[in-house]
C-alpha cells in the first residue's frame, strides 16, 4: 500500500556517453555504457514504481537533462536536482532534504536490476521499526539505503567504490548507536565481469 511518509528516491545520473559506467566502457566503449545505463535506470524506476512504496522521486545529473526529463513523465515521477560533491555529500543532501518533507525514505542506486519490488517494500516496512535499512552488495558496497533520520557522519570519511563501503558504514552506524537492519546480499552491474551475468539472465527486461 502506497505510503506517503514514506519517499522512495532514486539517485541517477543522464546517461551520458563517457560520463557514466566508466568501468564498464572500457570493455563495452562509451556508447554502449551509456545505453546500458539508460536501460538500468529505466528497470529502477520501474521497479521503484511498482513497490508502491510511496511517492517517487528521481534525482538526476543534470536535472534539466532532456532524457531524464521524458524518463520522470513516462513513469510518472517528480524529476529533481542532483546535489553536487561525491557519492557520500550527495546521498546526504537527498535525505536531508527528503526527510524534511517525510518520514522515512528510501534511495537507490541505477546499477542494480537484482533488487525487486519483494526487496523495496520489505525495506520500508522495516524502516518502521529502525534508523536505517540496508541491502548489501556483493562487492562491499550497498545499492539500497533507507533512513530514518539524517546524518552526514554517516557518509563521511568512506572510501567510496572500494570493497570497504558497507563494513566501515556498519562501524559508523554502530558508533552512532543506531539500529540498522540489512536485506539480502545483492550484485550490481558495475564491472566487466558483470556484464555476462546480466546477459545470462533477464532482469532488465522483467515486468516486477
Amino acid at each position: 500500500m502506497r505510503d506517503p511518509s514514506t519517499l522512495v528516491v532514486v539517485l541517477a545520473k543522464a546517461p551520458q556517453a563517457g560520463r557514466v559506467k566508466t568501468r564498464l566502457a572500457a570493455a563495452i566503449g562509451d556508447e554502449a555504457a551509456a545505453k546500458l545505463h539508460a536501460r538500468l535506470l529505466n528497470c529502477t524506476l520501474r521497479t521503484a514504481v511498482k513497490a508502491a512504496c510511496g511517492p517517487v522521486e528521481l534525482h538526476g545529473a543534470p536535472a534539466g537533462h532532456a532524457w531524464l526529463r521524458a524518463l520522470a513523465q513516462r513513469h510518472g515521477v517528480e524529476l529533481r536536482h542532483q546535489s553536487e560533491g561525491d557519492v557520500g555529500r550527495r546521498m546526504h543532501e537527498a535525505f536531508r532534504g527528503g526527510l524534511r518533507r517525510h518520514r522515512r525514505m528510501v534511495l537507490v542506486g541505477a546499477d542494480c536490476p537484482a533488487l525487486t519490488v519483494a526487496d523495496l517494500r520489505r525495506a520500508a516496512r522495516l524502516l518502521r521499526g529502525c534508523d536505517a535499512v540496508f541491502a548489501p552488495a556483493e562487492d562491499g558496497g550497498y545499492p539500497l539505503i533507507g533512513l530514518a533520520r539524517p546524518s552526514a557522519s554517516l557518509f563521511e570519511g568512506i572510501s567510496w567504490s572500494t570493497p570497504s563501503v558497507m563494513e566501515e558504514t556498519r562501524k559508523k552506524l554502530a558508533r552512532l548507536g543506531w539500529r540498522w537492519r540489512e536485506l539480502r546480499t545483492v550484485w550490481d552491474v558495475d564491472r566487466p565481469a558483470d556484464l555476462d551475468r546480466l546477459k545470462a539472465g533477464t532482469l532488465l527486461e522483467r515486468r516486477p
